[in-house]
């Protein structure tokens, strides 16, 4: 079961390392002696030492930044999960590349390198510049029906994530966004959610792109049964495979993100993960390798109910909370900003020392 990808992924799980614990040791020294009331910056100083921890010696180094927005089709949109026609997962992909989308905004706006990753959007692109094609299929099988992906599918997708960091490490990028685009995706993610976390599909389900109560309601009941079908047998207080369950429930976008984030934990980058989808993402690598924790920030807090859910399974708090839905790695490159704001201070602020300034008596 799952012979490719888990061969793949096993490969580079095997060679991550966790962060440093010395470098975060000493960061936490070095911000309790700078020009401030210990502990004042609140989560700036955690992201600080975080980021130390990761980089070490390169801390001081300028960060090169850049985002990675896949974009893939999803089957279970024949049964009526999403507000908008499956089609939009295209006509948005256009949009990308004539710079018109939200994430494209912000990618200029804070001098982010932006990737537009076709790994199976159902149409063809005919040349289309900008656009990175890695197709593996035009669109996951409806998941209701059948698993999503083909274990050969699953690893080609991964392979396609783990590339691409690769690809950012040679090109000295060391802070990562990770986004995605697909109608349907937030039904992948929510039955990825309810059973990698065993949590209610209710719990874990919202309205997406903009559903109706009815519509929400009928999404929740098709994700019950798309969990009944692939699920039913595992017991209840064992954690299916969470290869397994990205290969019957996930997307390909899904399996690229996912072997993004291992890819850049492996090669010692930072990850800011966006929304729900791309969390559950996160999630998947989190529960292939724990130490892939180290290397991820979430970006903020979306509506969708499951993104809580992920952030407790994974143990991560959120920067930015804006009551956002959109995906597309918006929330991740709007939290880049304070992640390098808190890079700054650690490196730029006098100490105490160096300023003659004194400290606060014991």
């Amino acid at each position: 079961m799952n012979t490719a990808s888990r061969l793949l992924l096993s490969a580079t799980a095997s060679t991550i390392d966790s962060p440093s614990e010395q470098w975060f040791a000493r960061a936490r020294a070095h911000l309790d002696m700078l020009t401030k009331p210990r502990g004042s910056l609140g989560m700036l100083e955690d992201i600080a030492a975080q980021m130390v921890s990761i980089r070490q010696e390169s801390f001081a180094e300028p960060l090169q930044k850049a985002a990675y927005v896949f974009a893939a089709d999803h089957g279970i949109t024949v049964e009526g999960v999403s507000a908008y026609p499956s089609e939009v997962t295209y006509q948005m992909v256009l949009n990308f590349l004539a710079q018109g989308a939200a994430i494209n905004v912000l990618a200029r706006l804070h001098h982010v390198a932006l990737n537009i990753v076709d790994v199976g959007v159902n149409a063809d692109f005919d040349a289309v510049n900008g656009l990175l094609s890695c197709k593996v299929r035009k669109g996951t099988r409806n998941m209701l029906r059948e698993a999503a992906m083909t274990d050969a599918e699953l690893a080609q997708a991964i392979e396609v994530g783990l590339k691409f960091a690769a690809s950012a490490k040679t090109q000295g990028k060391n802070l990562l966004a990770v986004g995605e685009m697909g109608i349907g995706n937030t039904t992948a993610a929510s039955a990825i959610t309810a059973v990698l976390t065993n949590q209610p599909v209710a719990l874990v389900t919202g309205k997406g792109t903009g559903l109706d109560p009815k519509g929400q309601a009928r999404k929740r009941q098709i994700i019950e049964d798309v969990v009944q079908k692939h699920f039913a047998a595992v017991d209840g207080n064992a954690m299916p495979d969470p290869l397994e369950i990205l290969r019957c429930v996930g997307g390909l976008e899904i399996a690229a993100m996912t072997g993004l984030i291992l890819g850049a934990a492996r090669d010692g980058i930072a990850v800011v993960v966006d929304g729900f989808i791309s969390t559950a993402a996160a999630a998947i690598a989190f529960a292939v390798e724990p130490r892939v924790r180290g290397y991820l920030f979430a970006g903020h807090q979306s509506e969708e109910p499951g993104h809580r859910v992920l952030f407790e399974y994974i143990g991560l708090k959120p920067i930015l909370s804006l009551n956002m839905r959109l995906g597309e790695g918006t929330g991740a490159v709007l939290a880049m900003p304070i992640i390098e704001s808190a890079v700054c201070l650690y490196n730029e602020m006098a100490t105490f020392a160096s300023a003659s300034i004194s400290e606060a008596k014991p």
